[in-house]
């Protein structure tokens, strides 16, 4: 092929056709992170360049473009850090594959690729007391279609673990509910995995069951896939509902991965091997069982410390001096 036919959008197509999709074999939810990422930066570089985007060449995204981008997203459109180092890192996968395709493009393609990541503050794990839980399942007005749903699809989430993008594509195939029941999904990475279910799971999916016409476990009004955005409102309603009879729970953060976390803490607070937790999770290492949900829970620390042998030692009361140079010397 002639170089001249390397044009930026020849390459953005071949970089998402050829490369993510043949040679990768990413998943659906990676390449629509990286197709807004493109969206976004584009449209952002031809607006401070006054071009259409039909007209941009490769020599366009140079490095102070992205330096740009990334300042965009943080400054004006509020991103966080974390988001802010996913969209370099699809900018970034872009640029690796376009070297291979113009080496004559190296240089410039080597100063974006130099940008680093920021880093990103680890936060201690946010997850919902069995209290907490309890409540916010009795919210769900179970005599509505939608919330007998909705009450299910908390549960479910908060006894497998699954992300919210595992529980949004589950059949009803994939789904054994007599023998060993368990649930099986495609996780993150295209692992496979089978989560097992609890009695109370069993006996709501059950019933659930019987008034679900659709192929997928938790389908939306029309029989059609739920989105993640809706998952999240529908946990906003009921934690204001809920809220209203547990001040804890009305002042916490919750979302979908907030259920999968409290799973975790559930998990290892009933003493299960943190081995089994990430396997159970799907998690890519055991570091992150280890480092994020023995960090974040106390009850575990408490424990710990009530095994621990106190250190003897005595007290005496501070008697003051009337010595104001030995005083002095103590400060």
């Amino acid at each position: 092929m002639r170089k001249k036919e390397f044009n930026l959008p020849f390459l953005v197509e071949n970089f998402f056709t050829k490369y993510l999709v043949e040679q990768k074999q990413v998943s659906r939810h990676t390449i629509t992170s990286y197709r807004d990422t493109f969206k976004l930066f584009l449209s952002f570089t031809a607006k401070i360049l006054n071009k259409s985007v039909q007209d941009m060449e490769l020599e366009d995204l140079n490095v102070d473009c992205v330096l740009s981008f990334l300042n965009h997203l943080e400054s004006e459109r509020g991103c966080s850090t974390r988001s802010r180092n996913q969209r370099l890192a699809a900018i970034k996968s872009f640029f690796k594959h376009t070297n291979v395709c113009l080496p004559d493009k190296s240089h410039q393609i080597h100063q974006i690729l130099c940008i680093s990541s920021k880093r990103v503050t680890k936060k201690i794990v946010a997850f919902l007391s069995r209290e907490e839980l309890e409540v916010l399942l009795k919210a769900p007005d179970r005599k509505s279609w939608i919330g007998r749903r909705d009450h299910a699809l908390i549960l479910f989430a908060v006894e497998t673990g699954l992300r919210v993008s595992e529980l949004l594509q589950v059949k009803i195939t994939d789904i054994e509910l007599n023998q060993y029941p368990h649930v099986f999904c495609m996780g993150k990475g295209r692992k496979e995995r089978r989560t097992p279910l609890g009695k109370a799971s069993v006996a709501v999916l059950r019933e659930w069951l019987k008034e679900n016409k659709s192929s997928l476990l938790f389908p939306n009004r029309t029989g059609g896939p739920m989105s993640a955005d809706s998952v999240q409102h529908l946990l906003k309603k009921y934690q204001s509902i809920a809220g209203e009879s547990c001040q804890a729970l009305k002042k916490k953060t919750l979302s979908p991965h907030v259920l999968r976390h409290t799973t975790a803490m559930n998990l290892l607070q009933a003493g299960v091997d943190p081995a089994v937790i990430a396997l159970w999770l799907g998690h890519s290492s055991m570091d992150t069982t280890m480092n994020e949900y023995i960090t974040a829970s106390l009850e575990l620390k408490e424990k710990s410390l009530a095994k621990m042998s106190t250190t003897k030692t005595s007290f005496k009361r501070y008697q003051p001096t009337n010595d104001i140079l030995s005083y002095l010397e103590g400060v």
